[in-house]
């Protein structure tokens, strides 16, 4: 199958650098963007200063208002818009057609995976999951990064990872979509956590000690979903669960701050803060957990937070106070 053109659905930040890493890995790109004005400045400056401020964007990127034919299609919307994103697009378009989910996050109200939606909207498209240590502004930039790219048929992932290397941008082949879907998902619960210990000022030594938890709770849900625990090990897991639980450029991360300096979810939200996918999947998370009976102490923490059912204090009071056990 070619692999030289590329359609990118989403002009954010996230969806603007991938466009640049395909371009920069040789492709032909299309960026789909939502108005007349930054249609015409990708176009005529090559800029998207809404997204990426002054970042020159490569010359084989272009933008549309509208999703063309193309080898391979990346879907680059907040994971609570997949399902609306795909209902307006022809499932014909996408049919026998790489499909590169980056979204990384649990639906609300179904508990479905980035994958599963798109098996639902567009049933004959084939789903990749594209995830691990990365910020927008390093890939546009052309800064070395490495993710993971995970798909079902282990020739076809590794032809496609090739086809979006670039001379910064790595991406290894997998084939535990569902791990790496987990992964990518309750990463942004435990960024939440490791924030708000951040805004508490609760010290860096509770910071390692709830990244090294979490990891082992994630461990616990990616066996319950039937993914391989292995996968932590590598970007999609230890790597981006690092990454999101330790910089300030983590919306998430963010969030938990503010969260920690005792604001609520509203305030929050209220300031003008930017979407933190784990705000909406931190309940999803935890109803998934109760679920599959797996212990998820953390996850649980985050959700009362947020709901508003306790605060920091009383949250850690109750970690601390757990009975002490064999690490697993």
């Amino acid at each position: 199958m070619s692999h030289e053109t590329v359609c990118v659905i989403g002009g954010g930040a996230w969806g603007t650098a991938l466009a640049q890493a395909a371009a920069m890995a040789g492709r032909k790109v299309t960026l789909v963007v939502r108005d007349n004005m930054q249609l015409a400045e990708i176009n005529t400056s090559h800029t998207n200063r809404r997204a990426l401020g002054g970042q020159i964007l490569h010359e084989r990127v272009s933008a549309s208002l509208v999703a063309v034919p193309a080898d391979i299609f990346i879907l680059v919307v907040p994971a609570q818009s997949t399902r609306a994103a795909l209902t307006d697009l022809d499932p014909a378009l996408l049919t026998d057609r790489p499909v590169v989910l980056s979204a990384k996050g649990l639906e609300i109200g179904t508990r479905d995976r980035q994958s599963e939606i798109l098996a639902d909207m567009a049933p004959h498209a084939v789903p990749y999951i594209l995830s691990g240590p990365s910020f927008a502004a390093d890939v546009a930039a052309g800064r070395p990064t490495a993710v993971t790219l995970a798909g079902n048929d282990a020739d076809h992932t590794s032809a496609l990872a090739a086809a979006l290397a670039g001379p910064s941008f790595r991406p290894y082949a997998s084939d535990d979509h569902i791990g790496v879907e987990i992964a990518g998902a309750l990463k942004n619960v435990y960024a939440l956590a490791c924030g708000a210990i951040e805004g508490a000022n609760l010290g860096a030594s509770a910071r390692s000690a709830l990244i090294a938890r979490a990891f082992a709770e994630m461990a616990r849900m990616v066996s319950a979903m039937g993914g391989s625990v292995t996968t932590l090990t590598g970007l999609a897991g230890l790597g981006d669960l690092t990454l999101t639980c330790t910089s300030v450029q983590s919306r998430n991360y963010q969030f938990g701050m503010a969260l920690g300096r005792g604001q609520s979810v509203e305030q929050i939200i209220s300031s003008g803060a930017k979407l933190a996918e784990g705000v909406a999947t931190t309940p999803v998370a935890d109803a998934l957990a109760h679920s599959l009976s797996v212990d998820a102490p953390l996850i649980a923490a985050v959700h009362a937070v947020l709901s508003g059912q306790a605060n920091i204090a009383t949250v850690v009071a109750g970690l601390m106070a757990r009975p002490l056990k064999r690490e697993d």
